[in-house]
């Protein structure tokens, strides 16, 4: 008898190896090539389960993006700790375990990222640059959030999201304005530090691997007898430090939009680890009056010379993410996540993230985002939570009661761990009010920096910040370069000189609208149209 070649063709066609393709059920998919119809042309039945389920969960594949650095890159790899901090034993400031001994590694993950756009925008835009770090140390996960400048814009949270939206495109026309973006820098004039770096080469760093990382905010570390310093965190790359000017990044844009996120994932392929030194500067816990600056003040650099840069140990970033979804759009951040022996400072703006980084996390990802592999403690895990949208276990522990989640309790419930170092326990006195800090010079430290950039960096500054602010309303133009004056006296003179320039040569058809520095941009649109190339309809 004659074999059934069309049973055989069936029966191999439904054999499962390694390789397979299934569905989320579990079920061999043996056609992903065509839905179910009736006859070759259709129509489409609704039982069609292995499309259905295809397509739902496509249709649901993103999960909103962050409000802020949606555009990222990351990689995996170690932090390696001196045991020292300069030349003395590390643990005279801090207890926290991860620091302790000199030549201990401790996995880490880290997201670059720019800030205002979109997750698809180039990475050639001037913006700060995101530089988060998640360390998964024997005592839970360390995050280390911070920018590749060392200062922000504003010092008190309650400005952020106003500061946001107007560095964001305009909610009408959906198109960044740098008139918008100076509008609000003129009025908030502590911003002006800031602005003297974005708008120099240092607002567009030439890749993620070639620039500094800092944590921005102040933070405290606590040692073991419950004292306490103030301290800031940089990291300082082995690469060195390269920077664009306007007109080099807008010649890279124009081949490739993604030249950071494929020169930081090329370079771990081949086997180039890029390097980063971690730096600590130490200050005593208070108020320092001899100071003309607030320590507690982001939008102020302490000075090297006074607190200098301390080795504490170096990073290593050595595997690329298998998934960049699952590891890079996943990973979550919080200025909140501090091991013992960290801690915060009153750094107003600090204590605004914390609320902040860990909420918006919660609304992105979900209520059991700290679930999720690339954001889960490498330890033990044990909690009373319940319920919420994708929980994946129930973070019990062994021997543990599972009718019991709360605490206390006698019933075999989780118990308190115990405290072997001191608590930290600083007086806090004062009337509570809705008022600045007292020491807020505005400029001081934006003409040192002026001053300290070189003469090339000086020219682009000033071409950049002419290019934007000359086409901005004269009350905005007459506020920035009052900031400029009061900060050095040929900084304000090459900015008010600039402008003056600008209005001989002003286009009538010139417009704000436009990405940060690129003064041009508003011609693209009508260059596209006398470029592009006559076609007959097909």
């Amino acid at each position: 008898m004659a074999k059934d070649k069309s049973n055989e063709t069936n029966h191999q066609r439904h054999i499962e190896n390694e390789d397979t393709l299934t569905t989320r059920q579990g079920h061999p998919v043996t056609n992903n090539q065509n839905i179910r119809t009736v006859g070759n042309r259709g129509p489409a039945t609704l039982e069609n389960y292995d499309y259905i389920e295809k397509i739902s969960h496509f249709d649901r594949e993103k999960v909103p993006e962050r409000i802020v650095h949606a555009r990222g890159a990351g990689a995996h790899g170690y932090f390696e700790t001196y045991g020292t901090v300069g030349d003395e034993p590390v643990s005279k400031y801090t207890r926290a375990k991860v620091f302790q001994e000199k030549g201990k590694q401790t996995p880490l993950f880290i997201r670059f990222s720019t800030v205002v756009h979109g997750m698809h925008s180039p990475e050639t835009l001037r913006d700060p640059r995101g530089f988060a770090v998640k360390m998964y140390t024997e005592d839970g996960n360390w995050d280390l959030v911070g920018n590749n400048i060392k200062i922000f814009f504003i010092r008190d949270a309650m400005k952020f999201p106003d500061m946001i939206h107007a560095f964001r495109p305009d909610p009408i026309t959906n198109i960044q304005d740098s008139e918008r973006f100076f509008d609000f820098c003129a009025n908030s004039p502590e911003s002006f530090h800031m602005v003297t770096f974005i708008y120099s080469p240092w607002g567009i760093p030439a890749n993620y691997r070639m620039m500094q990382g800092s944590g921005v905010n102040t933070y405290r570390w606590v040692n073991k007898e419950g004292e306490a310093v103030l301290v800031k965190y940089h990291w300082e790359p082995k690469q060195g430090i390269k920077n664009l000017t306007q007109q080099e990044a807008n010649d890279i844009q124009a081949t490739n939009f993604n030249h950071a996120t494929q020169d930081l994932y090329d370079s771990i392929e081949r086997g180039e680890y890029p390097e980063w030194e971690l730096f600590v500067q130490i200050m005593s816990d208070d108020a320092h009056p001899e100071l003309d600056f607030d320590p507690l003040d982001d939008t102020k650099i302490w000075p090297v010379d006074q607190f200098p840069w301390l080795p504490v140990g170096k990073m290593v970033l050595n595997k690329n993410p298998e998934n960049y979804f699952t590891e890079v759009e996943q990973a979550a951040f919080g200025t909140g996540v501090l091991v013992d022996g960290l801690d915060f400072s009153d750094d107003k703006m600090l204590q605004g993230r914390t609320f902040s980084y860990s909420d918006t996390q919660r609304y992105r990802v979900g209520a059991n985002y700290l679930q999720v592999p690339i954001n889960a403690a490498r330890k033990r895990v044990a909690t009373n939570h319940e319920g919420g949208p994708m929980r994946q276990s129930n973070d019990k522990a062994p021997g543990q009661n599972p009718h019991i989640n709360y605490e206390p309790s006698i019933l075999g419930g989780l118990k308190e761990a115990e405290q072997t170092g001191k608590e930290h326990t600083p007086k806090v006195e004062g009337n509570l009010v809705r008022e600045s800090i007292e020491r807020n010079d505005n400029t001081k430290q934006a003409g040192e920096t002026f001053r300290w950039f070189e003469e090339w960096e000086k020219a682009d500054l000033i071409s950049n910040l002419v290019g934007d602010i000359s086409e901005c309303d004269q009350r905005i133009q007459d506020k920035m370069i009052a900031l400029a004056e009061e900060a050095d006296e040929e900084y304000g003179r090459r900015l008010r000189e600039g402008l003056d320039e600008a209005k001989k040569v002003m286009d009538k058809d010139s417009s704000s609208k436009n990405p940060l520095g690129n003064k041009d941009a508003e011609k693209a649109p009508k260059q596209a149209t006398e470029k592009g190339h006559d076609s007959e309809p097909y």
